[in-house]
């Protein structure tokens, strides 16, 4: 086969397109330019798309001895994932940029202008697993449970699916992939992995939201509407979150507050008690199965988090465009709308959708004159180098 191989500059990709050239697939190498100002300089595990990633991946390719470009996706990728990453925290929502770049990016623009020049699929660094079973490709968790990016790449759906090519999905280890780097004579065998938001290379999110979208001074209230505090800007909290706060009353019982919800349109946090933050069931919309829509009653597991543990399911109603299932008693807390639902059958993905609803095991989190359930839990962390 004719394959492109996405090479990111780090460690994964390189070894995921030498395996692809090993198992006999005409290859040729691209790095997708996603940042609008490339010259910046790449600090340990911060940040990529800079001048240092490029060349690396261009060395990778010249030691592996396939062809190698570089294609500028920074329009698309401030288009379609900054913007709504932007808009989403603007909105009272956690988006997963992650998610939407696999979306947007490396499996929408970037397969689609490979398949327009002829390759037969996309060769990528991420740790997933496909299983060819009745004539139909599954995606399934990788080997290593550690590293297992299924979660993100859950977003592409069957069609896309069937044009991916994960090599690394059957790796032990992460340490089995830089070992294997060394024995190839690839130099960036132990260049670090990034964990955070890509384009917010100096990891200050808060910041970069500041910068974004400005100061927007609102108030901090208890469940029971009482001022407890003040903010400059409702974007900086999700759901769950218990420091930073900066309360200046104490909740009555003296126990530690958590962030309830957020209410752009009100400019207004809401906190209260951690037992409030209990799910009872999940609502998604925008829903992309693998397969059959799954029949009501149908249990599974479900991960709302890139680094969060699936819970037990039930599936409580589903169509081709919207999933909800009951969490209740899995020990669920804290789901922000924007964050992927994604359901399992043991290792295998049955589908994805968008976080719109939450139920409360004690109490609705959302308002109906808002934006919806909101922010959850820290931002969520870039998934490592692909």
């Amino acid at each position: 086969m004719r394959v492109l191989a996405a090479m990111s500059g780090g460690v994964d990709s390189a070894v995921a397109a030498a395996r692809a050239v090993e198992a006999g697939h005409d290859v040729v190498g691209v790095h997708m330019a996603l940042s609008r100002t490339p010259a910046q300089e790449r600090s340990g595990s911060r940040g990529c798309c800079s001048i240092e990633d490029a060349s690396d991946a261009r060395r990778a390719a010249d030691v592996l001895g396939i062809p190698y470009y570089v294609w500028d996706m920074s329009e698309r990728f401030e288009a379609t994932v900054v913007a709504d990453f932007l808009t989403e925290y603007a909105a009272g929502r956690t988006p997963n940029p992650c998610v939407r770049c696999n979306e947007h990016v490396k499996f929408a623009a970037l397969l689609d202008k490979a398949l327009a020049l002829g390759f037969d699929a996309v060769c990528t660094g991420h740790y997933a697993r496909v299983v060819e079973r009745d004539g139909r490709r599954e995606l399934h968790r990788a080997a290593d449970a550690a590293k297992d990016q299924s979660y993100v790449l859950a977003v592409m759906g069957p069609q896309r699916l069937a044009r991916a090519i994960f090599p690394l999905g059957d790796v032990a280890s992460k340490a089995e992939v830089r070992a294997e780097a060394v024995a190839r004579g690839l130099s960036v065998a132990a260049k670090p992995d990034s964990y955070d938001i890509c384009f917010v290379a100096d990891g200050d999110t808060q910041g970069f939201l500041r910068r974004a979208l400005g100061e927007q001074p609102g108030e901090i209230v208890d469940e029971t509407g009482q001022v407890v505090g003040a903010h400059d800007g409702a974007y900086a909290y999700t759901v769950g979150q218990r420091r930073g706060l900066a309360l200046g009353r104490p909740a009555p019982d003296g126990r530690p507050r958590y962030v309830l919800a957020v209410e752009p349109v009100r400019r207004r946090v809401v906190v209260g008690p951690a037992q409030a933050l209990d799910v009872a069931d999940v609502r998604g919309d925008a829903a992309v199965w693998f397969g059959d829509v799954p029949a009501v009653g149908t249990t599974c597991t479900a991960q709302v988090r890139a680094h969060g543990a699936d819970v037990p399911a039930r599936v409580l109603a589903a169509d081709a465009g919207s999933v909800t299932v009951d969490v209740a008693g899995a020990g669920l807390r804290g789901v922000a709308a924007g964050q992927s639902l994604v359901l399992y059958d043991g290792t295998r993905v049955l589908g994805q959708a968008t976080v719109a609803a939450t139920r409360a095991a004690s109490r609705a989190v959302t308002d109906p004159e808002d934006a919806g359930p909101v922010p959850a839990g820290p931002v969520p962390a870039a998934e490592g180098r692909s």
